[in-house]
């Protein structure tokens, strides 16, 4: 059956993760970037630090440090047993154990956390949410979304998911999603009907591997390139 949740939570990952799981090459992460449910990862902060430029976008910003702090620590025990519960659902590679996992991401939430005041004084950390964004229409070269569509399939309906991804392409010339397994390690069922949709609109879809595999069979990314020139003309 997998690990379920029933809402979605705080959890962050490093920037080492994020340029596995988005297969980022130096050169893309010299570009504008937008990370959409960012979260408490610690990618805009480690990106910041050594020179790179992003905006983060989530809802979970219109609290302080310390209160997000406390929602990661009220959730925390619960995805450390969860994942104990369901250890064959993942791969113990780079990640050895649960009590590691815990250790990992904890490491990453405190570098957000220390990081947090700044960035909202600098307003790299931004108050919005999928599916309506504020920014203008091709404002960044590239649109991460990690661990929110497709892994909450059971919160979020089929039309959340399209809307957010069409709103990422308006936004960012081009858009990652990541994983595409739900948070229980099955297929998402919005998956292929998204594709379809995406498609018929005019934008170009493709399922990349990607190296980085934590959960079992999460290691591809769904890229969305805009509306083709065809479809525009």
């Amino acid at each position: 059956m997998g690990f379920k949740l029933k809402n979605v939570i705080p959890w962050g990952r490093s920037m080492q993760e994020y340029i596995k799981m988005f297969d980022l090459t130096s050169d893309e992460l010299k570009l504008n970037i937008l990370d959409c449910a960012g979260g408490p990862a610690s990618f805009n902060a480690e990106m910041t630090y050594q020179g790179y430029k992003v905006i983060s976008c989530d809802p979970v910003y219109q609290f302080t440090a310390d209160e997000i702090a406390q929602r990661i620590q009220d959730t925390y025990e619960t995805v450390i047993q969860g994942v104990k519960a369901n250890q064959e659902c993942y791969v113990w590679q780079d990640i050895q154990s649960p009590e590691q996992m815990g250790k990992i991401r904890m490491a990453a939430m405190r570098q957000f956390l220390a990081d947090f005041p700044f960035g909202i004084t600098e307003r790299r950390y931004l108050i919005n949410e999928l599916p309506s964004l504020p920014f203008e229409t091709n404002q960044f070269d590239l649109a991460l979304c990690s661990h929110l569509l497709f892994t909450y399939s059971d919160q979020l309906p089929e039309e959340f998911h399209l809307s957010s991804i069409i709103e990422m392409c308006r936004v960012a010339k081009k858009v990652r999603i990541f994983p595409l397994l739900k948070i229980s390690g099955e297929p998402s069922p919005w998956l292929q009907p998204i594709i379809d949709k995406l498609q018929q609109r005019g934008y170009s879809v493709e399922i990349k591997q990607v190296p980085y595999e934590f959960q079992k069979n999460g290691n591809q990314i769904l890229c969305v390139n805009g509306i083709s020139a065809k479809m525009q003309n």
